[in-house]
């Protein structure tokens, strides 16, 4: 639905050039001024309150007829350096200059503070609530509709979200160098002029945004998704508008009898929770109507199985009043709500209405699962009885897939945790990773994919046993595909896979499920290794085999294993690990390298080279080190010098001898080992 833009206003006295210009600034470039504040405005408004607020602030920036338009002081526009290859101007971007370039201008920069005025408060603000710019009477209102522009694909979301995690000024500095074509020095000036109080740094932040295609965000940013003046409507609630309605001529009645006992109740209810935040006035992107619902099907006939593709189910599905009060418990928890957030998480509210996922009652509480399309999963948890408050829980899931996205924690309750598992698993059992010649057993599974309860890791202490869910894929979108999950105290449960010895000659392996003899077998002895990365937001973890060693004096074998955890928002944690003989196959490995925020054994880093103290039988004591395939020879220096051709290497060396390991590799170039 094509919003027009405003008629030329008539009247106007001719001796005020000046508003003569920036009218016709406005009215000739309409919809770029729309545009700019759409992508300005807090995200946080919703689209249709963004949609309106920003035909109001362009509408608004008019000046009074009395007044005379003086360019602001930004440097005539030059083409970025740093501009994208390929990339075109911002439309118009060459007719700003001259008198009427210098009328958008101006009208740009009013329309530009306008914006960021939503995100400024007095001090005395309350933090929650919109600025006070915000609560003007705005000028287009629409009744009985919801305005959204069109929907985008999932690149143009992803924007979107992204936006929404940074404040307004880098927002501004983003459209203004990919929407108005500015240069970083005339963009500066700009923000300068727009009362920004850091205008480098939001520029500096912008310049990470859009990485590292930023011709692809540009393009983005001029499609019908953040096109304000083209839009979708659909109605609101009718019933609930009636309800609505009839609610507000009862309560304008009370008003007027009962003025001050309401603000003695209000008052009163502070401390109660339940209707105290006001997301729910201000943000109507957190009404239980605008929910997002997934068909049942809709996994086996598409090709993004994630979370998108989850279905809603539980059977307070429409309850309207726990959806409210989890929504907005999401906008703005009272003290009452406890928060958890596993790390690189942001706890701040959905950009757009988030996707339902769960609603139902789980071990004694109301439990509510959100998904915001495409980067957290929240859980709202209220008990079903008692004076125990709610609990609210987010956790990344960036590019969930069928293994990643297949179960969520719903309840835990002493040593055991039931999950939702995702509508395409067939087949699920547990299994204890420190039984490995134990088959699976059987779990029950409720009708709303609810397990029964499944035992937890220990979290310390002894480790005895580790139990882990073995799910099988519906032959509907895979075959004959099972896999591990592990509880790590997140919502989303770790993904297990395993990476098998080099053959010789052959290619690199690539990471498999970790549900053959030799996978289960290598997990027996590392399993309790998982301990360390509790609630520190892992999405997968992986055992590479990366070497086999015959041992001095007797020539039995060791193996070496990188354990890589990765996480939802990036950086990876790596345990180094060497299998020695053992008695038992649960016996625990030894760790000989633990390093944070790394490549290392990733796809990005893909060679290693460890070393490590061994005792022999005899009571002898040796430097042992090994190395992924393309390590061709390991030299040793310091306390004890030597050198061997090929992945591994054995010298004689004291026990606490400091010894330095490099390698050559295949290719050219050389490592040094891994501590």
């Amino acid at each position: 639905m094509p919003i027009h833009q405003p008629q030329q206003l008539t009247g106007v006295r001719p001796d005020r050039t000046g508003v003569q210009q920036a009218e016709a600034a406005l009215v000739e470039h309409y919809p770029r001024l729309v545009r700019l504040a759409y992508v300005v405005l807090p995200p946080a408004l919703g689209r249709h309150r963004r949609v309106l607020a920003a035909h109001a602030l362009v509408q608004r920036a008019l000046p009074p007829a009395g007044s005379r338009v003086r360019g602001p002081r930004v440097p005539a526009q030059s083409r970025r350096s740093d501009a994208p290859a390929g990339a075109e101007p911002a439309p118009g971007a060459a007719r700003d200059r001259g008198p009427s370039g210098a009328a958008y201008a101006w009208m740009r920069l009013r329309v530009l503070r306008a914006a960021l005025a939503h995100e400024r408060r007095p001090r005395w603000w309350p933090g929650r609530l919109p600025a006070p710019a915000a609560l003007r009477p705005t000028v287009p209102v629409v009744w009985g509709l919801r305005l959204f522009p069109r929907a985008g694909g999932v690149d143009e979301l992803a924007l979107d979200r992204a936006l929404s995690t940074v404040p307004g000024p880098v927002r501004a500095a983003f459209a203004l160098e990919l929407l108005e074509g500015l240069d970083e020095r005339a963009a500066r000036a700009l923000l300068a002029e727009a009362e920004v109080v850091d205008p480098a740094g939001a520029l500096r932040r912008a310049a990470r945004l859009g990485r590292p295609d930023r011709a692809g965000a540009q393009a983005m940013l001029r499609s019908g998704e953040f096109d304000p003046c083209t839009v979708q409507t659909r109605p609101s609630d009718l019933l609930r508008r009636r309800h609505r309605v009839r609610a507000v001529a009862v309560a304008a009645a009370l008003c007027v009898v009962a003025g001050g006992l309401a603000v003695a109740v209000e008052e009163g209810a502070r401390g109660g929770g339940e209707d105290r935040s006001p997301a729910g006035v201000f943000a109507p992107v957190l009404d239980p109507a605008e929910l997002m619902r997934t068909a049942a099907e809709r996994w086996a006939d598409t090709s993004r199985v994630d979370f998108t593709a989850w279905p809603a189910r539980g059977g307070r599905t429409d309850d309207d009043g726990l959806l409210g009060r989890a929504l907005r418990a999401w906008a703005g928890p009272p003290d009452s709500v406890r928060v958890s957030t596993t790390p690189g998480t942001v706890a701040v509210p959905p950009a757009q209405p988030p996707r339902l996922l769960f609603a139902g009652e789980v071990d004694g509480a109301a439990v509510v699962l959100f998904h915001d399309g495409g980067v957290r999963l929240v859980r709202y948890a209220e008990p079903l009885s008692g004076s125990g408050g709610a609990a609210l829980d987010f956790a990344r899931t960036d590019d969930a897939d069928v293994t990643t996205g297949a179960a969520v924690v719903v309840s835990r309750t002493g040593d055991s945790a039931r999950f939702l598992l995702a509508p395409w698993i067939d087949g699920t059992t547990t299994r204890d990773l420190l039984a490995p010649d134990t088959p699976g057993k059987p779990l029950e599974v409720g009708p709303d994919g609810i397990t029964a309860a499944v035992d937890r890791p220990a979290a310390g202490g002894g480790c005895d046993s580790w139990p882990v869910l073995q799910l099988r894929s519906s032959e509907r979108i895979v075959e004959n595909h099972a896999f591990l999950l592990t509880d790590l105290g997140d919502l989303a449960p770790a993904h297990l896979t395993y990476t098998p010895k080099p053959g010789r000659g052959a290619p690199a392996r690539q990471p498999r499920e970790a549900t053959g003899t030799d996978a289960l077998l290598a997990w027996a002895r590392t399993a309790c290794s998982l301990r360390a990365l509790s609630g520190s937001g892992v999405r997968a973890v992986n055992n590479w085999a990366f070497a086999e060693q015959k041992l001095p004096e007797g020539g039995a074998s060791a193996d070496w294993l990188c354990t890589r955890a990765d996480t939802w928002r990036g950086p990876g944690r790596v345990l180094v690990q060497f299998l020695g003989p053992a008695a038992s196959p649960t016996d625990p490995a030894a760790v000989v390298s633990d390093r944070d925020d790394t490549a290392l054994c990733s796809r990005f880093g893909q060679h290693v080279l460890a070393g490590t103290h061994w005792k022999a039988a005899s009571g002898r004591w040796y430097v042992l080190a090994a190395g992924s395939r393309a390590v061709t020879r390991i030299e040793a220096s310091g306390a004890v010098r030597g050198a061997a051709g090929g992945p591994t290497f054995a010298v004689r060396a004291p026990r606490d001898a400091d010894v330095e390991l490099t390698a050559s590799l295949r290719e050219g170039g050389t490592l040094t080992a891994v501590r």
